[in-house]
């Protein structure tokens, strides 16, 4: 009988001493082994037994053995490969059997068992958006292997998410319960106790010499020692905000020209399970000022020119951050980049550069490289699955063939978000210079947003009947794709046309149609709109029998039509537009003694015609139709009819002159004037 010698290598064990032993048959032929005299063997097979979820051969490979390496037994190639498999944080125990040893040939076997697996978790004592949050946070996924590290992690990734909330004290216990249905598989029962929220007592600086402790602490929003005046802040201890606030102060520091402040260091103290005090050590530094700033590398504009829009002279307080947005990107006005870039320098850039601080003084050279005029060579527009491209490209400032400018860039941006047929969120321009044939290509990217509307309403109005609207306005149509129904979705649309109809009811007593439809570039050209309007009412008066009955004893019938032309104009400058309006109700009484206002006409029976014309000039500059922040909105409009008086020689001053006559034509004067100004109160920062 072929009986087996077990060789179990324990690596927690910085000394090791195995021996075994083999023995074949009756011969009792043998071979020690023993460190005082390690053999050289070549390894002739390894097998792994014990796994259910890993892969033999991947194991194998993770020993760094393989058929016909020589090991020496006892040896550390084993006992290495031993420590590789226990690296990898997926076995549980180890145990290397000798099966079989034939001449110098060895033949080896791993026995493992695989550490558990994650079948499932449970929280205990967090609340159901608490929990939902964290399963997002912990990233626990059935069939993990269940190891220290996995435990540790998903503690720390608790414990962070509640700290990030103010609960500085919060304690997890994370238990193992054996799955009794999977083999192999372990339960994990979260518990956890957030406590109660930590709160500051007071913040505490020291080092600050040229501002007061009350300056500091103003400039840390979120961060405030416990005070009636901070009862909606709460004074909380939350990390993020804590960061950003030492981020903040450090920020105006700088702006005061202390360009080397910086906190030393500081720390939490606890002053009781509910209270903390935070200290703020702070190294000020000294305060700098900007003495002499020279241009290299300007060829396009002189010194003047760029100091002027600069605009920092020699003693003002250093600010590296007014610096910067003087620079680029500035949003109070001009800056250095968009002085080049608006002239099609797309390759512009400008470092710069200390080339001394002496004493409390900085010398600056402003190094710029201007590169040549960039061209526009292409431009492609995705995301419109609704919108034809040539609505987009239409409003778009950026033409192949010319210059780029990025102030054009911007006004496309503008006009795009005007339209409304886009999430503004989602509207993207990426220009992607190539410096060596000095041309630009312009993507503009879009997201198609919902924006018809229909509008639904109803009721009973008892002795008035049916009360009810139905208002339908499709705000991108396409009146030419009619004709074509395998276009539409589920209407034509497409063109930026505007069709409404609208039809309301006040029972027997009022009812009104209106029809609508305006084409905004007519002839597809140039920006010269389009709209005409129809519009009927009736407006009837009701009286009672007395027996239940009723019947109509007059009524009033409106029903005109409108003929609006609008233009872009580009004096005094391009945000102008310019429109004329032909407008003619006609208004037909029949026995229609007073109106709802109980106020009479003047006639119960005849016509009145209102035949006018209206001219509003109006300008938009603002900034963002949705939430607008700058820029101005102005419209003057003036509307007049014909002066009838003038010519048709009747006395109006005349009090027998009949209201049929006198109303037969209206004529009026009407002198509008609405103006809407935005500006930014103050400026808001997004921390990073």
């Amino acid at each position: 009988m072929r009986k087996f010698v077990y060789i179990i290598f324990l690596i927690q064990f910085v000394s090791l001493t195995v021996q075994g032993q083999w023995r074949l048959g009756s011969k009792r032929n043998s071979i020690e082994f023993s460190y005082e005299s390690p053999q050289e063997y070549y390894i002739g097979g390894i097998t792994v037994t014990g796994v259910q979820f890993l892969d033999p051969e991947a194991i194998i490979a993770l020993t760094g053995l393989k058929i016909g390496d020589k090991v020496t037994i006892p040896g550390d190639e084993i006992s290495n490969s031993i420590k590789k498999l226990w690296e990898q944080g997926l076995i549980g125990d180890v145990e290397v059997v000798i099966k079989k040893v034939d001449g110098k040939n060895i033949y080896l076997e791993y026995i493992l068992k695989e550490r558990p697996r994650l079948s499932k978790f449970i929280f205990e004592g967090p609340t159901k958006s608490e929990r939902e949050d964290l399963e997002d946070k912990i990233d626990l996924a059935r069939g993990n292997v269940v190891n220290d590290a996995l435990i540790k992690n998903t503690k720390n990734k608790i414990r962070n998410f509640y700290l990030e909330k103010g609960y500085l004290n919060t304690e997890v216990d994370i238990l193992q319960i054996k799955d009794t249905i999977l083999d192999n598989n372990i339960i994990l029962k979260v518990t956890v106790n957030k406590k109660s929220k930590v709160h500051i007592k007071k913040v505490v600086f020291s080092g600050n010499e040229d501002f007061t402790a009350k300056i500091l602490q103003s400039k840390m929003k979120k961060t405030k020692g416990a005070a009636i005046t901070n009862f909606w802040t709460g004074s909380k201890v939350i990390k993020k905000t804590y960061t950003a606030d030492k981020a903040a102060l450090i920020e105006f520091y700088n702006s005061k020209g202390y360009r080397d402040a910086r906190i030393v260091h500081d720390s939490i103290i606890r002053v009781n399970n509910d209270l903390v005090n935070i200290d703020i050590n702070i190294e000020e530094g000294n305060k700098y000022y900007f003495r002499n700033i020279t241009w290299k590398g300007n060829y396009i504009y002189s010194d003047d020119d760029l100091n002027a829009i600069l605009f920092i002279h020699k003693g003002d307080v250093y600010n590296n951050d007014l610096l910067q947005r003087k620079l680029s990107f500035n949003p109070a006005g001009a800056d250095i980049s968009s002085l080049y870039l608006d002239n099609g320098y797309l390759f512009f850039s400008v470092d710069p550069v200390e080339i001394l601080v002496e004493g409390d003084s900085i010398d600056i050279e402003m190094r710029i490289y201007e590169g040549e005029q960039a061209i526009i060579n292409h431009i492609e527009v995705d995301g419109n699955t609704k919108t034809h491209d040539h609505v987009i490209v239409r409003e778009i400032r950026t033409y192949p063939g010319e210059k780029f400018s990025r102030a054009d860039l911007i006004r496309s941006q503008r006009e795009l978000a005007a339209l409304n047929y886009f999430d503004n969120e989602k509207l993207g321009m990426n220009p992607v210079p190539n410096p060596s044939t000095g041309k630009v290509d312009i993507g503009y990217t879009v997201a198609e947003k919902p924006n018809d509307q229909i509008e639904l309403s109803g009721g009973w109005g008892g002795f008035y009947g049916f009360v009810g609207t139905v208002g339908l306005v499709f705000n991108n149509f396409s009146l030419r794709n009619l004709k074509h129904p395998k276009t539409w979705s589920p209407l034509p649309a497409g063109d930026g046309q505007r069709l409404s109809f609208r039809v309301q009811a006040n029972g027997r007593t009022y009812q009104t149609y209106t029809v609508s439809f305006t084409e905004p570039w007519l002839g597809g050209k140039k920006p010269t709109s389009l709209s005409v309007s129809l519009q009927h009412s009736v407006q009837s008066q009701i009286a009672n029998t007395g027996t239940g009955k009723t019947f109509k004893t007059g009524s009033l019938q409106v029903s005109g039509a409108t003929v609006t032309i609008g233009k872009r104009v580009k004096w005094p400058d391009d945000f102008f537009t310019v429109s004329h309006s032909f407008s003619y109700l006609r208004y037909t009484l029949n026995n229609y003694s007073y109106n709802n206002a109980g106020v009479s006409l003047g006639f119960t029976s005849g016509n009145a015609n209102n035949l006018s014309y209206n001219l509003t000039i109006a300008r938009n500059s603002i900034n963002d139709f949705q939430f607008p922040s700058a820029g101005a909105n102005m419209a003057f409009s003036m509307t007049f009819t014909p002066p009838y008086s003038y010519f048709n020689n009747l006395d109006y001053a005349n009090p027998d002159l009949p209201p049929t006559v006198r109303y037969k034509w209206i004529e009026y004067q009407k002198y509008g004037l609405d103006i809407s100004w935005f500006t930014t109160l103050w400026q808001h920062k997004t921390q990073s």
